[in-house]
């Protein structure tokens, strides 16, 4: 590894590999528990949703299920909201939504009107892991149980389990798919990242590294590789495209983009193309599974992979897991994972779906 000084060697070692060496183990660990609700990786595709009958010992009519968004600004956001709702209205229960817009304090808002609601569960998809640890507490003295999906929540709040993909494992296939792909050539990496402290972000970021590094060392018997820059996008195409242009200018060496999701890198292609780099700059996503990604890798050289983040079957893993709290379940794990998949020019077209919303 080509670093500047020894300074920064050691910084990068304290604060990447040992976490990620942590990481791997905790994983590992917690990727076993609930493996039975965990979808195959045939089914975890971008297919429009049309409702799952799920069963249940109890009469769900009337029933109220909430679910509270952090916006509906990506199609991402839009593809889950519509998994849980016709989720909901598949099994005879009433859906209520509620939009945070982007902004931390109506989020906040939103959640409390739909608690006062009195939904039966509350579905949460939180903007910030710590903002909203006091509204799973009002859930709680209301009787509400509340389950975190996509994102994460800080362990001090009130809720039942968290639905996600398996983000360090997803990660940890696309940086070994790379660093395969790259051999013994040297990685020279920029970091698209969602926003700062987002510990979904943080955990496929760390993926994508300890994957890359693992590889690394396994055939060469080194780590090749220098990460000139990191760049927020807050999970937009237009934040994508301002953070590349902005990194092919403080660093036009890059050979490599490292994306903790589809959304921030598909606006920083067009600033790539502009740069006319798209013959020297390799594009990595730790999620999602976008259908405008899965077309880019199916039809370029540019877009490497993606890793399966499926807002679908998230959608409808959350309803099910609140159907069953409802039917007297308890026993739930504090993460529950859909499988982990990653996405390459050769099963592309299994996953492409022109007509998802996602």
């Amino acid at each position: 590894m080509t670093i500047k000084n020894l300074k920064t060697m050691k910084t990068v070692f304290k604060k990447i590999v040992k976490p990620l060496l942590m990481l791997a183990i905790i994983a590992t660990t917690a990727s076993c528990i609930d493996k039975e609700k965990n979808a195959k990786p045939e089914d975890a595709g971008t297919t429009e949703n049309t409702g799952s009958k799920i069963e249940s010992a109890k009469d769900l009519t009337g029933m109220k299920i909430g679910y509270c968004t952090p916006s509906l600004d990506a199609p991402y956001y839009q593809a889950l909201l519509t998994s849980i709702q016709e989720t909901t209205e598949a099994n005879g229960m009433t859906f209520l939504s509620a939009d945070g817009q982007g902004d931390i304090n109506k989020q906040i808002a939103a959640v409390e009107d739909l608690i006062t609601k009195g939904v039966d569960a509350l579905l949460l998809n939180p903007k910030d892991p710590d903002a909203l640890v006091g509204v799973t507490k009002l859930a709680k003295k209301a009787g509400i149980p509340v389950f975190i999906i996509d994102s994460s929540i800080d362990d001090s709040a009130d809720y039942v389990t968290t639905i996600q993909s398996n983000n360090l494992a997803n990660g940890e296939l696309a940086g070994e798919w790379v660093a395969k792909k790259f051999g013994a050539k040297k990685m020279t990496i920029a970091l698209l990242s969602g926003n700062a402290g987002n510990p979904v972000g943080r955990t496929r970021k760390q993926g994508l590294l300890q994957g890359i590094t693992e590889e690394q060392l396994r055939s060469q018997g080194k780590i090749n590789l220098t990460v000139e820059t990191q760049m927020y996008t807050d999970w937009t195409y237009a934040g994508g495209q301002k953070a590349m242009e902005d990194i092919l200018v403080a660093h036009p060496n890059i050979n490599v983009v490292l994306a903790e999701a589809d959304v921030c890198v598909l606006g920083a292609i067009k600033a790539i193309k502009q740069a006319g780099k798209t013959n020297d700059i390799l594009i990595v996503a730790a999620a999602d599974g976008q259908k405008e990604a899965i077309k880019y890798i199916m039809d370029t050289n540019f877009y490497g992979c993606t890793a399966m983040n499926s807002p679908v079957q998230i959608g409808k893993n959350a309803v099910e897991g609140a159907i069953q709290y409802i039917n007297g379940k308890r026993d739930f794990p504090k993460v529950s994972y859909t499988a982990p998949l990653l996405i390459t020019k050769e099963n592309a077209a299994k996953y492409y779906n022109p007509k998802a919303l996602f």
